[in-house]
């Protein structure tokens, strides 16, 4: 009976003592979520920063892209006309040398 008594005794002063603690938990749990909110604003207050100088930074080099990826097209289709004009002389070099080698098997054929 006593321990039971002693028990319940315990129990009641463990009660008590959660029930004096639990303003002061519920106070720093108050601050950490404050805390963390804080924290969390601040990253995305940076990243927010950081995505605008991003988007300021190509503004700045769209021109400079835009020109290099001109000048790209236009070297890339001067070297395909050099290509076609160089395939269209071995055309022609073939057909005369065709040409000629017909002509030189009627003379001597």
């Amino acid at each position: 009976m006593r321990d039971r008594k002693n028990q319940a005794a315990k129990e009641a002063r463990r009660d008590e003592e959660r029930r004096e603690e639990e303003p002061a938990q519920l106070a720093r749990e108050q601050t950490r979520r404050e805390s963390d909110l804080v924290r969390e604003q601040a990253v995305q207050k940076d990243q927010a920063g950081k995505e605008a100088r991003r988007e300021e930074k190509r503004i700045e080099e769209e021109p400079a892209q835009l020109a290099r990826e001109q000048a790209r097209r236009k070297t890339d289709l001067a070297r395909e006309q050099a290509i076609a004009e160089d395939q269209e002389a071995r055309r022609r070099e073939i057909e005369k040398a065709k040409i000629n080698h017909q002509s030189k098997l009627k003379r001597y054929g």
